[in-house]
């Protein structure tokens, strides 16, 4: 296993110890099913506002709530080595909830990232509520057009008719 796959407990912990060095973690999650150049974009530029990236990854049957039946394409475990080999992301942390306030509370982050197909309005009411009570910051990093996993999956399907 990849030794940037850890669980809650020590994300707490590694987050922790980012703050008392006086480091920025920056928090992202998602469900990151077919890893795309939309997503590695997004990464990067969400690592480049701290000093750490920590990933909450969608557990499947989450994402199997989230993004209905044939989702997600990769298991968890998958999806979770490909994040972590990424150079930018320096932790993954796998939450099996929809919602992604477990993973926020033991992360506490400096920044918290989100793409731009969210708005402040269409974050979740109870993780926003979270992130004004540890009061980080919440950005919205631009969308990058043409690229998302459901048209990715359109495509593949197109090609296989």
């Amino acid at each position: 296993m990849n030794a940037k796959i850890i669980e809650m407990d020590e994300l707490a912990e590694r987050a922790r110890q980012l703050r008392a060095a006086g480091e920025k973690l920056v928090a992202t999650n998602g469900c990151f099913d077919l890893l795309h150049v939309g997503h590695v974009r997004y990464l990067h530029a969400a690592r480049a506002l701290g000093d750490a990236l920590a990933v909450g990854l969608n557990g499947d049957q989450s994402v199997r709530e989230l993004k209905g039946i044939g989702r997600p394409v990769n298991n968890e475990s998958d999806r979770a080595e490909v994040l972590a080999a990424l150079e930018c992301v320096d932790f993954v942390t796998i939450f099996p909830e929809k919602r992604a306030t477990c993973f926020i509370e033991a992360a506490r982050p400096a920044i918290y990232v989100k793409g731009g197909d969210y708005s402040s309005d269409t974050l979740n009411a109870e993780e926003q509520a979270l992130l004004r009570e540890i009061e980080a910051e919440v950005r919205i990093l631009p969308f990058v057009p043409g690229y998302s996993t459901s048209e990715l999956l359109g495509k593949l399907r197109q090609t296989i008719k």
